[in-house]
């Protein structure tokens, strides 16, 4: 009980300065607005599809490729960063608050957000016709798999690769807008040549894309793509453990700063 309430005193607090700030979180909801009706129209016209059936396969690119990407991860980079800067750290030691708690507070949210804009994504998408064609379940847990491997690797990157609020937009830039496009966030994956294709394959990105469109779009079972989902468990699995590694090694570090 000690952990949970931590936990969720720590999640609250995260919320509540966003909630003030409110900017953040105003971007994180014009952003995957404005990508999903763009793409959903622009598929329309050069795909000759229907817009409820246009809407139906670009609502989840949208979230799992690029809703998600910048909210949690490039929203976790930004809060360990900030939190470093601000002496956060420095007061968790002096406090009774563990390490644990405050990992898991960080997590859980960026997971209440990221479930936010997921249901932001598909209240739009459902404004112009579409439909969620496959296991509700099956959909619910892929998108929090891709939350979770996001927060995990910001973490990884926040500790090991940030050091101020002003590399967050370069770190986030240069890993993720090449793995945006190469796992089919603004592009269908069925435009690359051959060669983009194979490389995709190593894209966490492509993965996540590929099973919620599956089952989002076209209903899909889980033996239908078994493949993506089965590699986004070990992708979450990794990068939950590097970001609570990272975590820890940073609280090293902190401590004898």
């Amino acid at each position: 009980m000690k952990y949970w309430r931590e936990t969720i005193a720590v999640t609250k607090r995260i919320l509540i300065e966003l909630l003030r700030r409110k900017r953040s979180l105003i971007f994180w909801s014009i952003f995957p607005i404005s990508v999903l009706i763009l793409s959903g129209f622009i598929l329309a016209e050069r795909g000759k599809l229907s817009i409820n059936v246009a809407f139906e396969y670009t609502a989840p690119s949208t979230l799992a490729g690029a809703a998600l990407f910048f909210s949690c991860l490039g929203g976790s980079v930004a809060t360990v960063v900030a939190e470093r800067e601000q002496k956060t750290l420095k007061r968790l030691f002096i406090s009774p608050l563990s390490g644990t708690s405050y990992f898991l507070g960080i997590f859980l949210a960026h997971s209440c957000i990221g479930i936010g804009q997921t249901l932001l994504v598909y209240t739009i998408a459902g404004f112009w016709g579409a439909t969620f064609k496959g296991s509700v379940f099956l959909g619910f847990t892929i998108i929090l798999m891709c939350i979770v491997a996001y927060v995990g690797l910001g973490f990884i990157l926040g500790t090991q690769l940030a050091r101020r609020i002003e590399d967050v937009n370069a770190l986030v830039a240069a890993f993720g807008v090449p793995l945006l496009i190469l796992g089919g966030a603004f592009l269908p994956s069925s435009l690359f040549p051959k060669t983009l294709t194979n490389i995709a394959k190593f894209n966490p990105i492509y993965h996540m894309n590929e099973a919620l469109v599956a089952v989002s779009a076209k209903g899909d079972e889980l033996d239908k793509i078994a493949s993506h989902f089965w590699f986004l468990v070990v992708f979450a699995v990794m990068m939950v453990l590097g970001g609570w590694l990272s975590y820890r090694r940073m609280l090293i570090v902190e401590r004898k700063l």
